[in-house]
């Protein structure tokens, strides 16, 4: 940035000088001043080329770290979809009813255990089924 903010002045002025060169220096003097704008203009051109390569760079960097954000969301939200129907089994037996069958059974308990991980694993499955987990 330094060098870009010196460079770009720099070019304008050497430019103007080289224009008036008949006035102040003679002609093998304007040899000199155009060799001048050449590298002054190469060190612009290099600051620029310079400077998109970093902006691309750091567009590179933003991306990488949204997918790993995305990433991590995904696994999150897979775990979440996952616990969603256990919670929601545990809750329905956790409403003591009373005409509810499987309370008075006694089976009851292993049975909504074995469902809620029933669920979970068939989710498992389908998960990777597609392609997802």
């Amino acid at each position: 940035m330094f060098i870009r903010r010196a460079a770009w002045p720099m070019r304008e002025a050497v430019a103007a000088l080289q224009k008036r060169r008949a006035k102040l220096a003679s002609d093998p003097a304007a040899v000199y001043f155009s060799e001048i704008y050449n590298h002054v203009v190469q060190v612009v051109d290099t600051t620029e080329t310079f400077r998109e390569v970093l902006s691309n760079i750091f567009d590179i960097y933003l991306t990488a770290i949204g997918n790993r954000m995305n990433e991590v969301m995904k696994v999150l939200a897979i775990i979440a979809t996952i616990i969603l129907p256990m919670t929601f089994v545990s809750g329905l037996y956790g409403m003591n009813f009373r005409h509810m069958p499987e309370l008075n059974w006694r089976f009851g308990y292993p049975f909504a255990l074995s469902l809620m991980a029933g669920i979970a694993v068939s989710m498992i499955l389908f998960f990777r089924r597609k392609k997802w987990l």
